[in-house]
């Protein structure tokens, strides 16, 4: 059965990683997306392996396909216009004044395309003083606040959380905002421009619980919860994580590791009391739990409906029995690397069902099919490739 997306285009003008994951959310959901690549390929392909396919790029770009033009070139970017007419989405993440040097932008795209949906995703906007920083994760894990979120709670030096979460977290959120736009043009037959930062959606992100003390105006004095330790806990073989937020998880926690006597104790008796004295009531616990196997502690943490879960390294994740209950990693086969492992689409739909339509693409192994459909002959086709315009594979050694 086709996915939810199916019959929609998307035109992939993105790299790296927060546009990549975008549409290849969309193409997991049916979406066609033809990924428009320089003739060297996205920068992604070159973090490692052989030049053209990396763990990144593999892991970004599933689904797509791939079509190789260098839009330096006049030709090339009237191939490109001519795609662009006949799709339903566009994404670019390039920096900001890029699209309009190369006679690509929103404007111009919308009077061949009234029915577009033009997404730009940015660094930290479209103007401000800070428009012309080149922006990576770490950029925007600083601005934000969330470094100080991960705070040493001992010298409270920020730190950095070690994935690149802004990236993917706005991957998300463009996803989310193509298929509202999507639902919006199926009511008002209208296209619209969709702008999404990194900063804005990470600000957003991070509101919620991380700046509950700047939520009412008036009370910004209030004072931050003292650093505290994470919610993992050494035990003699090992780590686990255990939470106890509401009033039963606590009476719970304190029955399993023999301190009944906490339930009742001034620090610890609500909720507000347990956040106020986090760091005392976390260390405490942790003492405790150190004295036992993580397992035994599991058992009975979970006897008693108390939040827990061991604490998996990144290589005991895909043996771990929920995640294979839930067949949440799939093999499939890559072009020149050999068998890989993938995630399956997260959101499972049980009458469009999701699914990874193929491997990632070599730079260009759809550029003469695109250019057919997009109305091209043969022969305009290899007078594109002799001026350099285009590339499809095995056109000249690729320089990594």
């Amino acid at each position: 059965m086709p996915g939810p997306l199916e019959g929609v285009r998307v035109i992939d003008l993105t790299t790296v990683i927060s546009g990549p994951v975008c549409t290849m959310l969309l193409a997991d959901q049916g979406a066609d997306v033809i990924k428009v690549e320089p003739p060297g390929g996205d920068i992604a392909r070159r973090t490692s392996g052989d030049g053209e396919f990396s763990a990144m790029f593999v892991s970004s770009n599933r689904g797509k396909r791939s079509i190789a033009l260098d839009l330096k070139q006049s030709a090339a970017r009237d191939a490109l216009r001519r795609l662009i007419a006949t799709a339903d989405v566009l994404v670019q993440n390039f920096r900001p004044g890029t699209m309009q040097r190369l006679g690509l932008d929103e404007a111009t795209m919308r009077a061949a395309n009234p029915g577009l949906i033009y997404v730009s995703i940015s660094g930290v906007g479209d103007t401000g003083p800070y428009v012309k920083k080149r922006v990576y994760d770490p950029i925007i894990q600083s601005l934000s606040g969330f470094a100080d979120v991960q705070a040493d709670q001992q010298t409270g030096r920020p730190n950095m959380i070690r994935t690149i979460v802004a990236d993917k977290t706005t991957a998300v959120y463009a996803a989310q905002a193509v298929c509202a736009a999507l639902v919006a043009r199926g009511r008002t037959r209208e296209g619209q421009h969709i702008h999404l930062s990194m900063l804005d959606t990470m600000v957003a992100f991070l509101w919620p619980e991380a700046m509950t003390q700047y939520t009412v105006v008036g009370r910004e004095g209030t004072p931050q919860p003292a650093p505290r330790p994470d919610l993992i806990f050494r035990t003699l073989d090992g780590y686990i994580t255990v939470g106890s937020l509401s009033d039963s998880e606590w009476r719970g926690l304190c029955d399993v590791i023999a301190r009944p006597e906490w339930v009742d104790d001034p620090r610890f008796r609500t909720v507000a009391a347990r956040s106020l004295n986090a760091a005392e009531r976390l260390n405490l616990v942790g003492e405790i739990l150190a004295t036992g196997n993580s397992q035994d502690w599991l058992d009975r943490l979970d006897a008693a409906d108390v939040p827990c879960a061991p604490v998996l390294r990144r290589g005991e994740v895909m043996s771990n029995a929920q995640v294979i209950n839930n067949e949440l990693i799939v093999l499939m086969e890559q072009p020149t690397l050999g068998t890989v492992r993938q995630h399956r689409p997260a959101a499972r739909f049980d009458r469009t069902p999701a699914r990874i339509a193929g491997p990632a693409p070599r730079i260009g192994e759809h550029t003469d099919a695109i250019l057919e459909e997009a109305g091209y002959s043969a022969i305009d086709i290899d007078a594109l490739k002799t001026l350099g315009a285009a590339k499809s594979p095995g056109m000249g050694k690729h320089v990594a």
